[in-house]
């Protein structure tokens, strides 16, 4: 909340300022299109998915098994002693344990592997845009995301054109 405050007293004093000084010049970037929109971010993005397609289907498999360690423990439990029936049901709850602790550790691999993709394509688009910026006298490039830039023209989306310097400097 104290966020999108600060960027609406931010966004109106660059109003204010441009009343002021007619020669503001704003625009901004959809970093996400823009990250999905490259050469690099396309490949990233496909890499991505193979990596989480395998994931989900080890996490089908195991899934799979316990639901069989279940079905089987169920099936057998009325002929198994009170002892052997909770040896059984420990290891069951054991390996759900381990099954939720894996799918947890699974999602934040893929959330680093995902950084760690993105991050050098960030980095270029950033430094792409701060060269826009001065060598065309731009006040301030804003970043377009859910809460931040609400409207604005389509004509100071400089998005496509980012895109197009990033892939051309491969």
């Amino acid at each position: 909340m104290l966020k999108i405050l600060m960027g609406l007293i931010f966004l109106g004093s660059l109003a204010a300022q441009a009343v002021a000084a007619s020669d503001t010049k704003i625009g901004y970037v959809d970093m996400q299109k823009a990250i999905q929109g490259t050469d690099a971010g396309k490949k990233a993005k496909k890499d991505l998915e193979k990596e989480f397609n395998d994931k989900k289907t080890e996490l089908q498999t195991k899934e799979k098994d316990l639901k069989k360690m279940t079905e089987d423990f169920e099936k057998k439990s009325s002929v198994l002693s009170d002892e052997v029936k909770q040896k059984k049901q420990a290891e069951i709850q054991e390996e759900m344990l381990k099954y939720r602790d894996y799918v947890g550790k699974s999602q934040l691999a893929i959330q680093e592997r995902e950084r760690n993709l993105t991050a050098p394509i960030l980095e270029k688009l950033r430094a792409i845009i701060g060269d826009i910026g001065q060598k065309e006298s731009y006040t301030v490039i804003l970043e377009k995301a859910e809460n931040s830039v609400l409207w604005a023209p389509k004509n100071i989306d400089l998005t496509d054109r980012v895109v197009a310097e990033f892939d051309k400097k491969k």
